[in-house]
């Protein structure tokens, strides 16, 4: 059967950035550029997606396109003969279904929030109200399953109706009311009285600010932020590659990935501090932000239920378009390599992942006495250390390798396929710093990443 091909280069920029552009966005980057020096970190963050971000994507995109498949037909397809890439081509499947089971129940809460904003559940409620309102919710595995199953058959519905049919004009459509969303939300943050003091925290240089948190923490922070907020090294961005065609050069539209998904992160920020500084609010980072911090001050805002159930619904468009993503990455695997139909793989894997987000739902009630890294840990915890310490990490590094070295594909294939068409070149001086020295950086990052995860065991 013909490979499938996307209809329009806006699909493939939308489909790609749409599975880049996710949680880690929103309560993440925001809160890290604050804490480490605003715009001194912003350019640090930058210099990261340049020489490391960018490249990584490049080579996920170049190896899909050059082989129109998935990552567990595309290493067989193209690595040189004798050789034993296609061993550890399941990483897209293991790794989307790591992340799946986490990311479906939260992305289920941020679709329960709409409803939730929009009919004043929340409305009048005090601080305290709202974080017992966020804790009851988790105490709930009926409605937490219900919200989440409502989130993993949209997105198995749009992957099952394919790449022309399903997946690019429904994202089209999740992307650009994403993007008018956190447009209209940052400009009423910045309009707010007070929020000018939320803007200087942000993205005024305070290289005090920066010392005081540690240069290193702060460019170790800028590196993990990069990596991660691409979602690169599980394959993902190679699906996309393999539907692409040839009349645009790999790099450049990378870069306009990279612009897109940058773009988001700092506008989110603009919405965040502003508001937070705006109404006297401190604000957090991770599930906290969104659910908790957020909440209080639409509540307090003029037109709040309406600024609020905005902001769920953007919230929504970047958490589902990125499940869509790995859905389709998951659904591809088995289409490419058992060759399995698109309506076989995806009533499978739905029923799959239906069954295994449940350990991450009961382990906020049912399970909460599996406390795997400590007091307070959940089985979610788990299933994130898996994903972002170890999947994405070692993933990269096998793009690395794969693309540099003359036992894997090749510099000379990887160029050739990424300079393919019109737009910027793959630039040829960097070979030396992607061949010895970023392998070594990812790897170091992963080792990293076990010696903050356990250091407590040591403390």
């Amino acid at each position: 059967m013909a490979r499938e091909r996307l209809a329009s280069r806006l699909g493939f920029i939308f489909l790609s950035a749409g599975c880049a552009i996710g949680l880690g966005n929103v309560w993440r980057f925001p809160f890290i550029t604050g804490e480490y020096g605003g715009a001194l970190f912003v350019l640090v963050y930058i210099f990261f997606l340049l020489f490391m971000g960018i490249p990584i994507l490049t080579m996920e995109f170049s190896i899909g396109r050059a082989s129109r498949r998935n990552m567990g037909g595309a290493l067989r397809y193209l690595e040189p003969k004798g050789t034993h890439w296609h061993s550890i081509g399941w990483f897209p499947l293991v790794g989307g279904y790591c992340l799946m089971m986490f990311y479906i129940p939260v992305s289920g809460w941020i679709v329960s929030y709409c409803y939730y904003m929009a009919s004043g559940a929340m409305s009048g409620l005090e601080p305290e109200g709202v974080r017992q309102f966020f804790a009851a919710m988790l105490q709930e595995p009926v409605s937490m399953t219900g919200w989440s199953l409502a989130v993993l058959v949209i997105s198995f519905i749009v992957c099952g109706l394919g790449v022309r049919r399903g997946l690019e004009p429904v994202v089209k459509v999740m992307m650009g009311g994403l993007l008018l969303a956190i447009i209209g939300l940052a400009i009423r943050a910045i309009t707010l009285d007070g929020s000018s003091a939320g803007l200087s925290f942000y993205l005024a240089p305070d290289f005090a600010r920066m010392k005081e948190a540690g240069i290193m923490n702060a460019i170790s922070a800028a590196m993990n932020q990069a990596f991660f907020t691409l979602s690169i090294g599980m394959g993902g961005m190679m699906i996309f590659g393999s539907y692409f065609d040839n009349r645009k050069s790999l790099g450049n539209e990378s870069i306009l990935i990279v612009l897109l998904d940058t773009f988001v992160a700092i506008t989110a920020g603009l919405i965040i501090f502003p508001a937070c500084f705006a109404f006297g609010v401190q604000p957090d980072s991770g599930p906290s932000l969104i659910f908790i911090t957020l909440p209080n001050i639409f509540n307090a805002m003029e037109g709040g239920r309406f600024w609020g159930a905005l902001f769920f619904i953007f919230m929504s468009c970047a958490a589902v378009t990125t499940v869509i993503g790995v859905v389709e990455n998951i659904i591809s695997y088995t289409m490419d390599v058992h060759g399995w139909s698109r309506k076989k793989s995806t009533w499978i894997h739905a029923i799959g992942l239906a069954s295994l987000m449940m350990p991450c739902i009961l382990g906020f009630n049912v399970l909460s006495f599996i406390t795997p890294f400590g007091p307070g840990s959940t089985i979610m915890d788990v299933e994130d250390f898996i994903v972002s310490n170890n999947v994405l990490t070692l993933g990269s590094l096998i793009m690395l390798v794969f693309c540099t070295s003359r036992y894997g594909w090749g510099w000379s294939n990887f160029i050739a396929e990424a300079d393919k068409g019109d737009g910027l070149k793959f630039p040829h001086w960097i070979r030396p710093f992607l061949t010895y020295v970023l392998p070594v950086v990812v790897f170091v990052l992963f080792v990293q990443g076990y010696i903050d995860k356990f250091s407590y065991l040591f403390d």
